[in-house]
């Protein structure tokens, strides 16, 4: 019957008929693929959100802790925030330990795989106590919790350069005078466990606040470069001072001037609030210097680490930022002592692993792995800003 009615009508109405037939499918066509789309979406995105996150997931030991406070009376308080350099065929960690005296020193110990380490020495291989007005700093595990010990050398990062170990450390002598320093070891000296460190050289002002400053692991456009501030001119920037030998600063080149970072405001940017602290020196990769930090979101108590990428050449520019934190401080080793606390100072590449070294709730030390193309690729192509991996 349609047929026959359709027969009998002009060409013009014919044409006009199917033609809104073919709209009126079109329009069909387009709502229903609107509806797949809202429920696909709706369900894949947590798959997404999931598998990022995962890629982007630093994945503890089955070690941890892998030190624990020793039985000596310099590290019976707390042992945490390792440096590490690999040299000789072993993987060598300077950490800082706590005594009952309430200064911290610097413990070693020293691994053939990374994880396990084997060999720890019975006594501090570097200390620079802090004394103030005659009176010996001491331990007290009421205001523990406040951070920090009372004096002395904390949290060290090293880097090997033409063969010779760079130790950043804070040399702490009071809330208002905490000092970035820096020492050297001959990598023989080293391997042979011979401690015959240079003087330190002071990085930073007397009289000021700065901690947490590291050195690259090779010369920048044959410069040492120093980080020594997260907080650039804007959220894509980190402060990174370059110069011929910072053993020199004090004689030849002035002190580094950077701002106190607890007087600058908060700065968002990607999953987080605040920037705290530097973490391990940057590891250079084929994208960029991967370079890890400390911060906080809204949940302000605790510290979590982020990741970025800093362009090769010109390391003061983030050319990627993880939008998710990579490591969180959920396990039970984390929170004993200073609760939600994993804070990173030394890290490694080796055979596509990254592995970062870190203190647990100022108490442990611990480590955690990804594996590093599956880490970049996710950080490339999901960070903020985005690129593409070359």
């Amino acid at each position: 019957m349609i047929m026959g009615v359709l027969v009998r009508l002009p060409m013009s109405d014919l044409i006009i008929f199917f033609s809104a037939v073919l709209l009126a499918l079109f329009v069909t066509g387009l709502f229903f693929y609107g509806v797949w789309r809202l429920i696909y979406g709706f369900f894949s995105q947590p798959r997404v959100q999931a598998a990022l996150q995962e890629a982007l997931q630093l994945v503890r030991s089955a070690m941890n802790p892998l030190l624990r406070t020793g039985p000596y009376q310099w590290e019976k308080e707390s042992v945490m925030n390792p440096a590490i350099v690999e040299a000789g065929g072993r993987t060598h960690m300077f950490y800082r330990a706590i005594g009952e005296d309430g200064i911290s020193r610097l413990g070693y110990a020293s691994s053939a795989d990374g994880v396990n380490f084997d060999e720890r020495l019975p006594y501090p291989v570097f200390a620079a106590n802090g004394l103030r007005d005659g009176k010996r700093y001491r331990y007290d595990p009421v205001l523990f919790p406040s951070g920090g010990s009372w004096g002395g050398t904390e949290d060290p990062r090293a880097v090997l350069i033409d063969g010779v170990l760079y130790l950043t450390f804070n040399l702490f002598d009071g809330w208002e005078n905490m000092r970035v320093a820096l020492v050297t070891l001959s990598v023989d000296d080293l391997i042979n466990h011979r401690w015959n460190w240079s003087a330190p050289t002071f990085l930073s002002p007397a009289g000021e606040r700065h901690k947490n400053w590291v050195l690259f692991p090779e010369k920048v456009n044959g410069q040492f470069a120093l980080m020594h501030n997260m907080h650039g001119e804007d959220t894509n920037h980190v402060r990174v001072e370059f110069m011929d030998d910072p053993m020199r600063i004090g004689s030849t080149q002035a002190a580094v001037v950077s701002p106190d970072p607890l007087s600058l405001p908060d700065r968002p940017a990607a999953w987080h609030k605040r920037m705290r602290s530097i973490g391990p020196p940057p590891l250079k990769t084929a994208f960029g210097w991967l370079f890890l930090y400390h911060a906080m979101d809204n949940e302000s108590h605790r510290y979590k680490m982020g990741a970025a990428l800093l362009d090769l050449l010109d390391p003061t520019t983030i050319i990627a930022r993880a939008p998710l934190p990579v490591l969180v401080p959920d396990a039970a080793y984390e929170n004993e002592g200073k609760p939600g606390i994993v804070y990173g100072c030394g890290a490694t590449i080796k055979n596509d692993t990254l592995r970062v070294y870190y203190g647990g709730g100022d108490r442990v030390v611990c480590s955690a792995s990804a594996h590093l193309p599956t880490f970049l690729d996710a950080l490339l192509t999901h960070g903020v800003p985005q690129i593409s991996p070359a």
